[in-house]
């Protein structure tokens, strides 16, 4: 399956706690699309988040975000795990 990391930048202020709260909605909607979100990252000075996930094409990353919590990412790169 392939391996993605998104980037939201949110211009207007996140908190882990937020991010927290959309997480676990994106783990209660992933299932319909065949998607595993992994694991989240905040940086919440500069407003950024950064969300690892296995799915089978960007759009359906993209799909849950939407569907869970409407926060689409900016951007989604297909990534490889290094050790």
């Amino acid at each position: 399956m392939p391996l993605y990391m998104d980037i939201h930048h949110i211009t207007d202020g996140v908190s882990a706690e937020d991010v927290a709260k959309a997480h676990a909605a994106d783990l209660q909607t992933e299932a319909g699309y065949e998607v595993s979100y992994l694991r989240y990252w905040v940086n919440e000075p500069h407003g950024k988040v950064f969300c690892l996930v296995e799915a089978p094409s960007a759009e359906a990353a993209s799909s849950v975000h939407r569907e869970a919590h409407g926060l689409v990412a900016d951007e989604i790169f297909q990534v490889q795990e290094g050790a």
